[in-house]
């Protein structure tokens, strides 16, 4: 059960901005409840969910919703070596999460389990010198890894890099420019995984490619509808980086930061929002 301040901190109102209480919704209006449920270690995941809405003078129960019984698909990972922190990783506040987004008569959070790595150097932060120049930034020019074997469903290339900057984009973001450079992959099942951000004449596989897990796809930059060099990633339904659902997946292997200069191994998990992680060189 959510109610009170919990419960408004869920809820999030598509079309006012700003509004202190996000519990009122008015007439003609709509509230999008983010839920988030952690069971305990070796507890069965329920076979189905179904909701129940208290309002001031009515309680409405929602349909039964089964659970997809199908296991999240194990990745390799997507860069190489330290200090990758996943910002706007996998949490119920995360706005990668709390972005749907309206699309040919339907809504869809394509970027339900997005992760956008961004590398820090020794001084903790993301850039060294001037903030300004990509190239003083620790993850820009990394190698950006396939993540699984796969056929190359989609690329686009030639869009010029941003300057760092929370407003300062080298091209209109539109559909066709949000992810910059970037790379699909098609895994095969249903499964697509999207590569953005990357530096223009960086990749390096053509459409309709096929691909081995660990092959570079390209280098790690700062175009499209990005602040700051860093790579973009997350699984979908469909060969589309906006129009299709976000999936779940968890990384085969990699190690996390647990307290200053201590890693801890993680197997067959999915690192959850500002993790420190580590991959293979």
């Amino acid at each position: 059960m959510f109610e009170g301040v919990e419960l408004n901190n869920m809820l999030q109102n598509p079309v006012a901005a700003n509004v202190t209480d996000n519990r009122v919704v008015g007439p003609g209006m709509r509230s999008v409840a983010y839920i988030w449920i952690s069971l305990d270690p070796g507890n069965a995941v329920p076979s189905s969910l179904r909701h129940r809405i208290t309002g001031k003078s009515l309680t409405v129960t929602g349909s039964t919703i089964p659970l997809s019984a199908e296991k999240a698909l194990v990745l390799g990972p997507p860069l190489r070596g330290a200090n990758w922190i996943a910002v706007n990783g996998p949490s119920n506040t995360s706005i990668h999460r709390r972005s749907p987004i309206p699309l040919n008569g339907r809504v869809r959070i394509a970027q339900r389990f997005a992760i956008d790595w961004l590398q820090v150097g020794p001084n903790g932060r993301p850039f060294e010198g001037d903030e300004k120049d990509n190239k003083a930034y620790s993850g820009y020019g990394n190698e950006v890894l396939a993540v699984a074997n796969g056929v190359v469903a989609a690329t686009k290339d030639g869009i010029p890099e941003n300057i760092p900057g929370l407003t300062s984009r080298a091209v209109p973001i539109t559909l066709e420019t949000i992810g910059g450079n970037h790379v699909i992959l098609d895994l095969g099942g249903g499964r697509f995984a999207f590569y953005a951000h990357m530096q223009p004449g960086s990749l390096r596989v053509k459409l309709g490619e096929k691909v081995r897990r660990g092959q570079v796809l390209g280098l790690v930059g700062n175009s499209g509808n990005s602040t700051a060099p860093h790579l973009h990633f997350h699984l979908t339904d469909a060969n589309s980086p906006l129009e299709s659902e976000g999936l779940p997946y968890v990384l085969e292997s990699f190690e996390q930061l647990a307290v200053p200069n201590m890693w801890e191994r993680r197997q067959s998990e999915l690192p959850l929002q500002n993790a420190r992680v580590r991959f293979p060189m």
